[in-house]
């Protein structure tokens, strides 16, 4: 008999990974930026790792600057660069993931408040299941932090961890998936 699993689960053929505006000049004014890059960076490892596409995007890099060089250095591709705080009407994202048939979208970033939580929003009124990578999202002041993580979750969002993450898409132990993704949330 096949286990029936819940839609909230992730699964490979359906995911990508979204990180917003992780940008020099903004990110060390943010709450614990380094657990933001450092989970990020996991994130990205683990999502290269299963071949599972991985969008970004820059808020105004004239005046905010790029991508913070650690995880630019990651990325194979140029930035989706935007103006508006949600992502979602910049550069054709959400038809870029509806095209690569991608419906569960993970996503990290800054700022918790502005434009992750804009870009949230927007994805779930499109009908994308959302998992926010809760130690992947920072804000300058802990109040909006948590502020927009309540308010994503009852909005529909996933709110979870990068380790979750990653062992979701994987979701069995002993295959080499699975200990090359245990390497990286170590």
């Amino acid at each position: 008999m096949k286990m029936i699993k819940h839609p909230a689960i992730l699964a490979k053929e359906r995911t990508a990974l979204l990180i917003i505006d992780i940008q020099e000049r903004i990110l060390n004014v943010m709450q614990y930026p380094e657990n933001v890059l450092s989970n990020t960076l996991k994130l990205i490892q683990g999502f290269k790792l299963l071949n599972l596409p991985i969008f970004f995007t820059e808020q105004y890099p004239k005046g905010l600057g790029c991508t913070a060089p650690e995880i630019l250095s990651q990325l194979e591709h140029p930035a989706i660069q935007k103006m508006s705080f949600s992502c979602c009407n910049e550069g054709g994202l959400t038809d870029q993931l509806k095209e690569k048939n991608r419906s569960q979208i993970v996503v990290c970033g800054i700022e918790s408040h502005v434009c992750v939580q804009q870009t949230v929003l927007d994805l779930l009124a499109d009908n994308f299941q959302v998992n926010v990578a809760s130690d992947a999202v920072s804000s300058r002041r802990e109040f909006d932090y948590q502020t927009a993580l309540k308010r994503m979750a009852k909005h529909g969002a996933e709110i979870t961890t990068t380790e979750s993450i990653l062992f979701e898409l994987v979701q069995v132990s002993g295959t080499d998936e699975f200990r090359q993704i245990s390497k990286i949330v170590k």
